[in-house]
């Protein structure tokens, strides 16, 4: 059997990658020549912990390709797993322009009977209007079906995601479609969830919103709990033994970001306004996050009263840790509102410098010493709780600093320490250290 995966972004490449790892064979299709060749030598184009690792160990197998030239790859697959990018647009609905590129151009160069599976993030329907859109423009004289088989990863454990998924979902239309991707994933001994394609496209889109709902909710309960003197920490550990709440998606902090959620949430919420109905739930998940981004920043700005000509450290801006994406990063609006009140910022991040600087404009000040950042600071912001932040000690702040004031919007250090340590120290939903 033949697999085609298009699109080497984070999803593609990891389907492409794990897959050949179960022992299939595999070909990656990306338009980037150099982006291909780059691949050919186990780099991946990504920052994924062990996925460099995988593409080299199967490419030097044989049994993972990687090729610019669409038209030899599609010609003759058995199945094509579509992985491209569906970026949110201006209007939060989902921008499927990379999809439908692809559809094309397998329209236009399958030459026996395919089956087309997407993998990306995709409105409810999709998958039907894909299949008639390449059913309408085949070339040749060869039947087409379509499924959808969500992806559920976590960047930075992507490849663990994939391997020892709790559940794999297969929306199909036919027996025949449900048999091979039974086929394709029984090596993975894992299990199988079948539904009909819309189910498999909303059971994505309702997973990845009702994570970002309990996310939101809890940093709701951790606002009020620094209100009436409440710890956020005592009532997560005590809610989490309830086993129809559990213990995950219950750390509160300044907010959620990445590619996931920002998009679906705001995917979910469009579509369903543009079918006549308004999801509450969902709304009130992107206002609470988009406010608790700047929980912290409100708190510090009434603190100083200003932040003009302080040095301010930034420790941490990838949305979190294991991974170098900015996306919907707390980091960038914070950055961003700190250079406009005139402070001399200065940013440690262990992985995402380089991409940080893409998406922030101004003078900053970037290092790769976290102790330089804060020595003589007047501030420490933390956005990201990277093992190289956390393991800092609250001395070495107290030393470093020209003075020990830290917000920390990841709770990385237990208020007792901090209130042994002699620091100024505020979290979220705990009482402040002053």
């Amino acid at each position: 059997m033949k697999i085609v995966v298009s699109g080497t972004g984070y999803v593609g490449l990891v389907t492409g990658a794990c897959l050949a790892e179960v022992g299939h064979s595999v070909t990656c299709v990306d338009i980037n020549e150099e982006k291909v060749e780059l691949m050919k030598k186990g780099v991946s184009p990504i920052y994924e912990p062990g996925l460099d690792e995988i593409l080299l160990s199967n490419y030097k197998k044989g049994i993972l390709n990687f090729t610019a030239d669409f038209v030899q790859a599609y010609s003759d697959a058995d199945v094509i797993f579509i992985g491209v990018g569906t970026p949110e647009r201006e209007d939060g609905s989902a921008n499927l322009e990379y999809l439908y590129a692809v559809a094309e151009q397998i329209a236009q160069n399958i030459k026996k009977d395919c089956l087309v599976v997407i993998k990306s993030t995709v409105p409810v329907g999709t998958n039907d209007y894909v299949e008639k859109y390449i059913r309408e423009n085949l070339k040749n004289d060869v039947n087409v079906e379509v499924a959808s088989n969500p992806e559920f990863l976590s960047q930075g454990t992507a490849i663990k995601d994939t391997l020892q998924a709790s559940r794999i979902v297969i929306g199909v239309e036919s027996k025949k479609s449900e048999e091979l991707l039974k086929t394709i994933y029984e090596r993975f001994n894992i299990p199988i969830v079948v539904t009909n394609r819309r189910s498999a496209e909303m059971i994505k889109y309702a997973s990845n919103d009702f994570l970002a709902l309990k996310i939101s909710f809890i940093n709701e309960i951790a606002n009020v709990c620094e209100l009436v003197g409440a710890d956020i920490e005592d009532v997560t550990n005590g809610m989490s033994y309830d086993p129809r709440i559990g213990n995950k998606f219950l750390k509160a902090g300044i907010g959620y970001g990445g590619s996931c959620f920002p998009k679906d949430t705001k995917a979910l919420h469009w579509l369903a306004e543009d079918n006549g109905y308004e999801i509450k739930t969902v709304k009130a998940t992107i206002e609470v996050n988009e406010n608790q981004k700047f929980r912290l920043f409100r708190k510090a700005k009434k603190r100083f009263n200003g932040f003009k000509n302080m040095k301010v450290a930034i420790l941490g801006v990838t949305f979190k840790p294991g991974t170098d994406d900015l996306r919907e990063a707390p980091s960038i609006p914070n950055v961003k509102a700190l250079i406009e009140e005139g402070a001399n910022v200065y940013v440690y991040d262990p992985i995402g410098i380089n991409n940080f600087k893409t998406k922030v404009s101004g003078k900053i000040n970037y290092s790769e010493d976290v102790q330089e950042v804060l020595k003589d600071a007047d501030v420490a912001f933390i956005f990201t709780e990277w093992d190289t932040i956390t393991s800092i000690s609250l001395k070495e702040y107290r030393e470093l600093m020209k003075t020990p004031v830290i917000f920390d919007g990841r709770n990385c250090y237990k208020l007792k320490d901090a209130e042994e340590s002699g620091v100024e120290y505020y979290s979220i939903g705990r009482r402040d250290i002053v």
